[in-house]
């Protein structure tokens, strides 16, 4: 994603599990050297912050002494990590501390009477910059940009405490972000004129943006990024919902939904930005879009959305010295997942030779039968670069593709509810659905039925998505957890599917379950039920569904193909158009490795499992290819392929130049099997000890899963699985996994915890590694693990413990008793698998 700052909560804070601020700065700042902004307030419990003291004074007094311990804090990391932190004194002071809530200063409010808050601000500004005079500072850090804070600038100029970020939030609509910075960049350049900062800007971070009808969808956020992207500021997305999601852009362990494959393609825009005219600039849920044009790249590309129907896309004046009188097109679609389902990836619409017009325009359109009509809650990428030498080209992802609401399927049986509005443009706080409605029903003791009619345009087999949701903690859904429902084609028995659909942390937050059915061309009914065709099973738990979708996959479904040219570059790589002879290339050209240079691609896997990386190159080829930070194979001409255990969801495969130059031309991903033998071991074949035991779970793989394993520091709770590996090497150890812890919510957010395992190999160095909330313990995920083994026997051990906190040797659970923050858990094992993380094929 290409992050540039965050903003999360107060290294050992109460405010929610995880997500603490110095926990985050390291792997963010050796990732991309962005910054952590530290909500300092969040050393409280609740929401407006519970501030302790019995007195004005006494409540200052206190609060002082936590800001000081912060800084200290900070200045305890390694060096090279304290400028990546922005430190945040106060967080929308008018309705919590300077506010006039139970928990507020004096409860008269800033906005009114500012004289208690500026005094508070200077003492926390001159407290931070005391201890740290490199220090960073944002503030104010309001709920909006109120008129008021034209004031709090004023004031801190004259007294030499103006923030070094400002900082404020906006989470009604885009349009506000164009209009308050605007307003904000005017307050500046008075409040400037005629001191030694005339002339200069503050930087500006709106920390917190959007709400729950814009955030994963891409076709709503893209409108954000335009104007964000126009305003030239930095901005963080809301924390709405769950902490360590990415604000709603990660889902499951290791993957990412339609917003996080959006910021991606943000984060893949390089150059300079350019004009983009949309028919309503500006305005809130149109076709809004950021544009880029890299010449060292000769590439434009295209970020846009929010209309429905068709749209008539024109780049304008398009430079002929870069892209020549062609130029190569792609064109793609990122769809919505949902806020938590997961996401292939945007989906290729077309790739073709464009004519750049005699009046330098190149013309996209979208409606007129070669490409579809525009969806509203879909972001829309083209990328442009000179037409080159290159041949072949890429079909599109799918053939054929379908939605059917499910407010409008046809019902029978008693319990049925049509349940919405939903999100809107006028109701933001509710989450987006698709077409504003869903329905309910599915529960245990109903009899209701949804059939949906669909219309298919051949024979083939289809990709079936139902995009559903229960709530993990409702009464009916506690004891199975995922709600099993029948799925029938034309209600003939044979063709029954029992599906266990998604759970969710909230009502109406989306997922969806997949599968696939086999349809011949022509109308079909696609049913829903409650209990099965024999009437010997039933629903058990309580489910709300959206929607159906129904893919026909494209002819080259099969491989993923990732162009060489359209790849991440580093270290003075480049694309090039004009390839060596008659080079069978495919795309628009290919990219240029010379030594040291990198290609990075985002790879995609649905399941953990194996897939083959085949390489194509043109001419001499000397590259190292890495999966995930591992070596994988040493390319060369006749060593292009490779078998590699890939993560499911998102995996970082990197080409690095080596001895010679090498072009490279496209990256392809085939899933296969048997390349990289397996073997499984099931929760009943580890050796458990001290507390850790086997509980039944019906949808544990053999019934039953290791529950139990961790406790209080220096606990013997294990569980140890002894595993064959034909010889020594670098394992795929995939884990087969469910979390269910979840602490008791202060306000809005519901509070998962995060739990994590120390795995041993061999009496080794253990391992720590963090498994992500799966919502209930019945609820199973994979997550893979890299290992090390050696030939014959090997035992694989599970350990876990309560971690302390950033001092080593205090622990949340004695600061904050009753308070569950950091798990002392492993997740519940269900089952391991072993399996070799990468050989060449010959």
């Amino acid at each position: 994603m290409g992050l540039r700052t965050v903003s999360t909560k107060a290294q050992d804070g109460p405010q929610h599990p995880g997500a603490d601020a110095l926990d985050v700065v390291k792997p963010l700042a050796d990732s991309t050297d962005g910054d952590v902004y530290i909500y300092m307030t969040d050393i409280h419990r609740g929401f407006p912050y519970q501030w302790p003291g019995d007195t004005p004074a006494e409540k200052i007094k206190l609060y002082k002494e936590k800001i000081a311990a912060q800084v200290d804090q900070v200045l305890k990391l390694p060096e090279q990590y304290r400028d990546n932190i922005v430190f945040v004194p106060f967080n929308e002071p008018e309705g919590n501390m300077f506010g006039t809530g139970e928990w507020s200063y004096n409860k008269v409010s800033w906005l009114t009477d500012p004289d208690d808050y500026f005094a508070a601000w200077d003492d926390a500004y001159r407290l931070i910059k005391g201890k740290m005079p490199t220090a960073r500072i944002a503030g104010p850090n309001t709920s909006v940009l109120y008129s008021q804070v034209k004031g709090f600038l004023t004031h801190a100029l004259a007294t030499g405490t103006l923030p070094d970020v400002i900082t404020w939030h906006e989470l009604s609509h885009p349009e506000a972000v164009r209009e308050s910075v605007a307003t904000y960049r005017s307050w500046e350049k008075d409040l400037f004129k005629g001191t030694d900062r005339e002339g200069t800007q503050l930087p500006v971070n709106i920390n917190e943006y959007a709400f729950n009808y814009h955030t994963s969808v891409p076709g709503q956020m893209v409108q954000w990024v335009s104007a964000i992207e126009e305003s030239k500021v930095d901005a963080d997305i809301a924390y709405w919902n769950i902490d360590g999601n990415l604000s709603d852009s990660a889902v499951q362990s290791n993957r990412g939904n339609g917003q996080w494959w959006l910021l991606n393609s943000y984060a893949s825009m390089s150059g300079h930005t350019l004009s983009v005219t949309p028919p309503f600039p500006g305005a809130n849920y149109t076709m809004q879009g950021v544009a880029t044009l890299d010449k060292d790249k000769r590439q434009a590309r295209l970020l846009f959305g929010g209309s429905t129907g068709n749209g008539h896309i024109t780049f304008a004046d398009v430079p002929k010295n870069l892209f020549g009188q062609t130029v190569h097109a792609w064109v793609r679609e990122i769809g919505w997942s949902g806020q938590i389902g997961d996401s292939s990836g945007p989906k290729l619409l077309t790739e073709k030779n464009l004519k750049v017009g005699d009046d330098g325009t190149v013309v996209v359109d979208f409606g007129d039968g070669t490409l579809p009509k525009l969806k509203e809650s879909s972001a829309y990428e083209i990328v442009l670069s000179p037409a080159g030498h290159a041949k072949a080209t890429q079909t599109p992802t799918d053939s054929w593709q379908g939605s059917y609401e499910a407010e409008d399927a046809a019902h029978t049986g008693t319990g049925y509810t049509k349940n919405g509005p939903e999100g809107s443009t006028g109701d933001v706080s509710k989450f987006y659905t698709s077409g504003g409605y869903d329905v309910g029903g599915l529960r245990t003791g109903s009899d209701v039925t949804l059939d949906f009619t669909v219309d298919v345009p051949k024979d083939g087999t289809y990709d079936l998505s139902v995009f559903a949701n229960s709530l993990n903690t409702y009464d009916k859904v506690k004891d199975q957890g995922p709600t099993n429902v029948f799925l029938r084609v034309d209600d003939a028995a044979s063709s029954e599917q029992e599906l266990n659909l998604p759970l969710g942390y909230k009502w109406v937050v989306w997922d969806h379950t997949d599968t696939k059915v086999v349809l011949t061309k022509g109308r079909h009914t696609l049913t829903l039920a409650a209990q099965s065709a024999d009437g010997t099973r039933a629903t058990q738990g309580d489910a709300i569904v959206d929607r159906l979708t129904l893919t026909l996959p494209g002819a080259s479904a099969g491989t993923w193909t990732y162009e060489g040219e359209l790849a991440w570059l580093g270290d003075g790589a480049q694309p090039v158009y004009t390839l060596p002879g008659a080079a069978p290339a495919s795309g628009s050209g290919a990219v240029r490795l010379s030594k040291g240079g990198t290609a990075t691609f985002w790879v995609y896997s649905p399941a953990d499992r194996e897939a083959t990386l085949e390489v194509d190159t043109l001419g001499s080829t000397s590259a190292r290819l890495t999966v995930n930070g591992h070596d994988v194979l040493h390319l060369t001409k006749k060593k292009n392929r490779v078998a590699v255990s890939l993560s499911g969801g998102l995996n970082k495969v990197t080409l690095t130049g080596s001895s010679s130059a090498t072009l490279v031309d496209r990256l392809k991903v085939t899933p296969t099997q048997d390349r990289l033998p397996a073997r499984s071991y099931e929760a009943a074949d580890a050796e458990i000890a001290g507390s850790a035991t086997l509980t039944p779970l019906s949808l544990a793989t053999a019934g039953t899963a290791i529950t139990g394993i961790g406790g209080d520091p220096g606990n013997t709770n294990t569980a140890t699985f002894a595993v064959a590996a034909d010889k020594a090497g670098l394992y795929a150890l995939r884990i087969r996994y469910s979390n269910p812890e979840q602490a008791e919510a202060t306000h809005y957010n519901p509070d998962p915890l995060a739990r994590h395992a120390d795995i041993t190999v061999n009496g080794g160095e253990p391992v720590r590694v963090g498994f992500p909330h799966t919502f209930h313990q019945n609820n199973f995920w994979e997550l893979t693990v890299p290992v090390h083994l050696e030939k014959g026997r090997n035992t694989i051990a599970f350990g876990s413990e309560e971690l302390p906190n950033f001092d080593g040797t205090t622990y949340a659970s004695d600061t904050f008793p009753g308070v569950p923050l950091r798990s002392r858990y492993a997740p519940l094992i269900d089952r391991i698998t072993v399996a070799p993380y990468a050989r060449e094929v010959r």
